[in-house]
């Protein structure tokens, strides 16, 4: 009996420290109003904030498409510069409050989720600044392999006036 409630205790310690990470930033506003099908397809992601499940990938994409029961379908894929290989994860994400806000939850562990919030969009959906539920989750994502640094300076500076440390930032190879 001991052992189950062991079990169950580590089961709900999980649940509460991965389920429930769909919050957001202070100053982080997800983007509204927001179209799913402008925003499907291949991203290539120009900078991030390292994390173990990144590191050391180059060459990194975020594919986008629709599960045909109404989740998103969500793959990432980057070579991996120490393995030589390329690595993928695929999950799905589902919206948090409605289908027009840029604000939703993905998973790639279960029935895990953390938070996918789009808070900066270009209009024609070129360009987009990504949080999760703190300020140690950044991405900046293009449909382009590259954007000038004009861009890149203007896109940083929108994420620093968001909170971000954006001296953090790493520029994977594209």
């Amino acid at each position: 009996m001991a052992k189950y409630i062991k079990s169950l205790s580590f089961i709900v310690l999980l649940a509460t420290m991965f389920g429930c990470t769909t919050g957001k930033p202070n100053n982080i506003e997800a983007v509204t109003p927001f179209v799913l099908n402008k925003y499907l397809g291949t991203w290539h992601e120009i900078a991030r904030m390292d994390h173990s499940f990144e590191r050391d990938l180059d060459y990194v994409t975020a594919t986008y498409s629709m599960n045909e029961d109404g989740s998103v379908k969500v793959v990432n894929r980057g070579f991996n510069t120490q393995s030589k290989e390329w690595k993928e994860a695929i999950g799905k994400a589902k919206f948090v409050e409605n289908d027009n806000v840029g604000y939703l939850k993905v998973s790639f562990f279960g029935p895990f989720y953390g938070s996918y919030i789009i808070f900066y969009l270009e209009p024609d959906y070129s360009t987009a600044l990504i949080s999760s539920y703190n300020y140690d989750y950044f991405w900046l994502l293009s449909r382009h392999k590259q954007i000038s640094p004009k861009q890149l300076e203007r896109y940083i500076n929108i994420a620093k006036k968001a909170g971000f440390d954006t001296n953090k930032l790493i520029y994977p190879k594209q």
